[in-house]
């Protein structure tokens, strides 16, 4: 690696990955959970991406690795990075060349759209890329979720690497073994279309840090159980409905809306009185349903509405910013670029 790291010193890789939508299931991804009960969540990925571009790093400067997101760092070595997700991937993939990244992305971070893990993910295929090395999706998930959990000890689930690795629409399936299956949602496409078309994401305007909020869930998870098997149970049904002919974006949202109060009550720092107020504003003017995502306690908030009644929705919630999208079929990709003329 080092010396293909020497030839492509004129290189530049870029990756992209997507942010992904969680619809259904959230909660049953915790391993505390799945390793004892299974999980299964519904998701998708959307086409708002992190970037992540690196190359080899000249041999010019007093430092080894430069690191540039919101901060920049210039170190020495890895032990003295600050980025969690950089320190330990770095660690867990024996980087030992000097290495510069760049990170920048569609979407505010600590937003609950998986942006951490879609991170993570990115880093990890930029990583092996520039070692000559593709991975496919499952190495790239397990990977991620290894670091995420093990090596940084973040209190999350295991959805968002998947997502943010496959991309598409999926049922992904938790084994009690610590497994998972993730299996693409073969969907009429009536019924994409209408979804796609009845979805609207909006910004509230305050990102987050989730490990508060996640902790505080999985603490409750004991207590909580019968919330989480009703969870559990909404996935199966929610599948059926999405692949059946007599799909409606009214179902769609009430099963949300069922989802969103579960949610709730897996933790009280999921909402707040703000959040609150949007989300009865919203159902006021036509909305079936919606929930908070990630974690929640701000970030995005996703609702389920007619079409023609979108206009009226977002000019209800003003000044929350309308954040239109589609899904993402490929999941992480990686592009060459050669900007010395190589």
């Amino acid at each position: 690696p080092h010396g293909l790291l020497q030839e492509l010193g004129g290189i530049v890789i870029v990756t992209k990955t997507p942010f992904r939508v969680s619809f259904f299931g959230g909660g049953t991804d915790f391993p505390a959970w799945y390793e004892e009960h299974g999980g299964s969540v519904i998701s998708t990925a959307i086409n708002k991406y992190c970037y992540i571009s690196i190359r080899p790093l000249p041999p010019f400067f007093d430092y080894k690795y430069r690191i540039v997101y919101s901060d920049t760092e210039l170190v020495k070595k890895v032990d003295e990075i600050k980025h969690p997700s950089v320190r330990e991937t770095f660690r867990h993939l024996e980087v030992k060349a000097g290495i510069e990244i760049h990170h920048f992305s569609d979407l505010p971070a600590k937003s609950g759209l998986g942006s951490s893990s879609s991170f993570t993910v990115g880093l990890i295929n930029a990583v092996k890329a520039l070692e000559g090395k593709l991975l496919d999706a499952r190495n790239m998930a397990e990977m991620a979720i290894h670091i995420e959990q093990e090596l940084i000890k973040e209190a999350c689930g295991s959805q968002d690497q998947v997502a943010a690795s496959y991309g598409g629409l999926n049922k992904i399936t938790f084994q009690q073994s610590g497994k998972f299956l993730g299996d693409p949602l073969v969907i009429p496409d009536r019924n994409r279309d209408d979804l796609e078309r009845g979805l609207c994401l909006f910004f509230t305007g305050v990102s987050r840090f989730s490990d508060e909020i996640e902790r505080d869930k999985i603490n409750n998870l004991k207590e909580k159980e019968s919330f989480l098997c009703a969870i559990q149970e909404q996935v199966g049904r929610v599948e059926k409905l999405l692949t059946s002919k007599s799909f409606t974006l009214c179902d769609f949202g009430h099963e949300l809306h069922d989802m969103w109060l579960s949610k709730w009550a897996l933790s009280k720092k999921v909402s707040n009185e703000r959040i609150d107020e949007i989300y009865k504003k919203a159902l006021s003017v036509g909305a079936y349903g919606g929930k908070i995502l990630g974690a929640g306690g701000g970030g995005f908030l996703l609702f389920c509405i007619e079409p023609w009644l979108k206009t009226k929705l977002i000019e209800a919630i003003y000044p929350l910013i309308h954040v239109p999208f589609r899904f993402d079929y490929e999941g992480s990709k990686v592009a060459l670029y050669a900007p010395n003329g190589h």
